[in-house]
């Protein structure tokens, strides 16, 4: 199973390290794995509004069903923010 996600405002560097804080090692720059899930980041063109600009990185997660089940509520919390 994979499932895409588009984060907004939380930088790669970050976001990678949440996913090592929820079990996952870094193999490089932008790929995580664990024993039951593996994240690929990609670092997408920033959003503009007006002249303020947002970074934007694609999250692809790869596992069965119950992995990802396992991992989601830990990143969502990770990943919320305020006025998200």
């Amino acid at each position: 199973m994979i499932t895409q996600t588009f984060i907004h405002a939380i930088p790669l560097w970050l976001l990678r390290e949440y996913l090592e804080e929820l079990g996952g090692v870094a193999e490089s720059e932008t790929l995580i794995v664990a024993p039951d899930w593996r994240a690929e980041l990609v670092k997408l063109p920033d959003h503009h509004i007006g002249s303020l600009r947002i970074g934007r990185v694609e999250l692809s997660l790869h596992g069965e069903p119950e992995a990802l089940a396992r991992l989601r509520p830990g990143l969502d919390r990770k990943t919320m923010r305020a006025g998200a």
